[in-house]
């Protein structure tokens, strides 16, 4: 798919709204919308955006996780275990 393809006046928008909102599952991108020739918007159907979204939240444990590792602030693994399992025993 061209890049001009997937760029669209916001007048095209107000024209061919429907048609545009039908359409963005098939297409595997999003579409952005422009203003007096700017980048204003980007549409995605709401599948697309989903996953973007679980995406950046993995990315953020990830760095998280990185960051913590790097702080010193890890555990032996066999000791996070034992204290869960102590956590769950019946009292």
């Amino acid at each position: 798919m061209k890049l001009s393809d997937q760029i669209k006046p916001i007048s095209y928008l107000k024209a061919h709204a429907a048609e545009v909102i039908r359409n963005l599952p098939r297409q595997d991108h999003p579409l952005v919308i422009t203003q007096n020739g700017e980048a204003k918007a980007v549409m995605q159907d709401i599948k697309s955006y989903e996953q973007t979204q679980e995406t950046m939240a993995l990315l953020k444990m990830l760095a998280l996780g990185t960051r913590q590792v790097e702080e010193g602030k890890v555990q032996p693994a066999t000791d996070v275990i034992a204290q869960l399992r102590q956590r769950s025993k019946p009292r």
